[in-house]
């Protein structure tokens, strides 16, 4: 680190909004929205509050829509109550002095009939996810063969997404991050190994990536460009795949720059992550660097170490992590002071309650010695 000047903790103007540190806490599934109605609790209150001094936090993914949920204990932004409950968090957010997008995510086929009522979760095609599970009240279960949506229905759809982005700036949100990675809905429809429609939607590249546009196009309408982020993953999911990814999300990319996006979040993650891409593959996020015309997230596996060598090599504008924030609340403190850091309890991930979740401590809070250490014990 000594022949690179830090740039980790620089400002950095994102959009309409200006970041203290360019470190970003990334979006992380937690199923802690334990509430009959997985609105966001006291508890995940305390979880971002404590995550504040990141130069931008991404919430977990939060559905859309009823039709958009893919497991339990997790939360939603399309009814009055989740917008209430989230109101909480970016209020306590801003209150600490921080900055706060929420992520808008639609899982399409990676469901159930548990969470609907019985029927079967929509795609754009219906072809059943290889290996993928999903967790119900009744632990992991297979996944089925999703229902292809119909034409007709693919406005509604737009439409959930449209109203999120409504009903995140009613929460208070700073803006939103479209969820376009990971083998979920967006994803789905560009992908061609899940998208096999033969309408307007399917097809040719064009075809694939009109239904993410369009998307992308109604939270713009919404929010305005500049608070609107999305996020992708060219190589970042073992059940969905592109016969071209390079094509794909080159051409998606080159026609983001028509929206003027506040980012574009690219998870390809670096090698010996369990995200990291086929071996033998070469990375598409470069590429995908060159083309775009704003800020320019990357996410996978980052240290402090490597991400000012990749900000240095202006391979990106900001680095998100993960587990790292999981695990150190104050991660951009340890980071500046060179500290080191809170093992995380994998464990403990996506298990409801507090520990593993609000429970790691701060540097001050380790600082601090035990009743028995007062003592000489």
């Amino acid at each position: 680190m000594s022949n690179i000047t830090p740039k980790l903790f620089s400002s950095y103007q994102l959009g309409a909004i200006e970041l203290p540190n360019r470190l970003v806490m990334a979006p992380m599934t937690r199923s802690r929205a334990t509430n009959p109605e997985t609105a966001a609790t006291d508890s995940v209150v305390t979880y971002y509050v404590q995550r504040a001094t990141a130069g931008l936090i991404i919430t977990e993914g939060t559905q859309v829509s009823p039709q958009g949920v893919g497991y339990i204990n997790t939360p939603g932004i399309y009814s009055e109550v989740q917008v209430a409950a989230w109101r909480k968090v970016t209020d306590a957010v801003h209150a600490a002095g921080g900055r706060i997008f929420a992520q808008l995510w639609h899982v399409g086929r990676v469901s159930h009939p548990f969470f609907h009522n019985g029927e079967l979760p929509v795609a754009p095609s219906a072809i059943k996810p290889e290996g993928a599970k999903a967790f119900t009240g009744q632990g992991f279960e297979e996944v089925p063969t999703p229902r292809a949506l119909e034409l007709s229905e693919i406005p509604g759809v737009v439409d959930q997404f449209r109203q999120a982005a409504r009903n995140a700036k009613a929460a208070g949100f700073d803006g939103v991050e479209i969820h376009g990675a990971n083998g979920y809905l967006l994803d789905q429809f560009l992908q061609d190994g899940s998208n096999q429609r033969t309408d307007e939607y399917g097809g040719s590249i064009e075809n694939r990536s009109r239904f993410v546009l369009e998307v992308v196009q109604a939270v713009v309408d919404e929010l305005g460009a500049d608070r609107v982020g999305l996020r992708v993953s060219p190589q970042g999911s073992a059940s969905i795949q592109d016969s071209d990814p390079t094509a794909t999300f080159s051409y998606l990319t080159e026609q983001l720059n028509r929206f003027g996006l506040a980012y574009l979040h690219v998870l390809e993650a670096l090698p010996g992550h369990p995200m990291a891409r086929p071996e033998g593959k070469p990375a598409i996020g470069p590429a995908l660097r060159q083309i775009f015309k704003g800020t320019f997230i990357i996410n996978g596996g980052y240290t402090q170490e490597t991400a000012e060598a990749a900000l240095a090599n202006n391979e990106a504008d900001l680095i998100a992590f993960g587990v790292p924030f999981i695990a150190n609340p104050d991660l951009v403190a340890r980071f500046e002071q060179g500290a080191a850091l809170n093992q995380p309890d994998f464990a403990t991930f996506y298990v409801p309650g507090d520990k593993g979740y609000i429970d790691y401590p701060s540097l001050h809070e380790a600082a601090q010695p035990t009743a028995a250490e007062y003592q000489g014990n």
